[in-house]
């Protein structure tokens, strides 16, 4: 996969995109990332790339110019692959773990971090999706790309060192991950649930959906509203609907 990232501040990717998950696939040559300051595209003498909106109002808009620019320079380069053209917008649609998924089976990502008071409406007519990263607003696009980032690239084929943990992780089933242990078997009096450690895969595979279900429950219950609970999950969850009064 190849990542384009359109920012004003370059400097803020350089650790993150080169650690933990994403440093190790850019190592096993999985991801190529490239980090553009649209600031360099400028076509003025001082390289301003925000002014004051039409009309008036509040703040500055960045302008169109720097971004269509940069834009055509990353297509210079991969002109006959597909892109998703990503521009982080506090007005996009959420992001989620299914956005994630999506993302992941894409050849070529592009994000445009945003930055002052918004953007030039016509930025919009160069894109593929707006996305926001949640309800609140944050100084800029960054750190909302970096997140979409990291979620995505861990999705990557052969990126995970085991396959099956991001198939498993909260979100990604439809429920929140079930609680996990490791050794030691007791500390400060606190002690691992017995099924974990009995061996009967089955029991440990029941015990873990009840959990997964509970914690759904008692944490997001929205989550259950439009999950399609099979006949044995609908009696684990009146059960623990019965244990959770107690």
């Amino acid at each position: 996969m190849r990542i384009d990232v359109l920012t004003l501040f370059p400097k803020m990717f350089e650790g993150p995109m080169g650690e933990s998950i994403i440093g190790k696939a850019r190592d096993k040559n999985l991801l190529e990332i490239n980090i553009s300051n649209f600031r360099d595209f400028a076509d003025n003498k001082h390289k301003t790339v925000d002014d004051y909106p039409y009309g008036g109002g509040a703040g500055m808009l960045l302008k169109v110019q720097p971004i269509y620019d940069n834009l055509k320079a990353i297509e210079a380069k991969a002109p006959t692959v597909k892109k998703r053209v990503i521009l982080l917008d506090p007005a996009g649609k959420k992001f989620d773990q299914s956005i994630a998924e999506e993302f992941a089976q894409e050849e070529h990502l592009v994000f445009i971090c945003g930055h002052y008071e918004g953007y030039d409406e016509r930025i919009r007519s160069l894109v593929t999706d707006e996305i926001s990263l949640g309800d609140y607003v944050l100084t800029g696009g960054e750190l909302g790309a970096m997140v979409m980032i990291d979620a995505t690239v861990r999705l990557l084929p052969d990126v995970l060192g085991n396959e099956t943990s991001a198939q498993t992780d909260s979100h990604s089933t439809g429920l929140l991950e079930h609680p996990q242990y490791t050794r030691p078997a007791e500390f400060a009096g606190m002690k691992v649930p017995e099924v974990l450690m009995n061996g009967n895969h089955k029991l440990i595979e029941s015990w873990q959906l009840k959990e997964s279900l509970r914690r759904t429950y008692l944490r997001r219950p929205d989550m259950l509203i439009k999950f399609p609970l099979t006949k044995e999950m609908e009696k684990m969850l009146a059960e623990i609907k019965q244990e959770e009064k107690k």
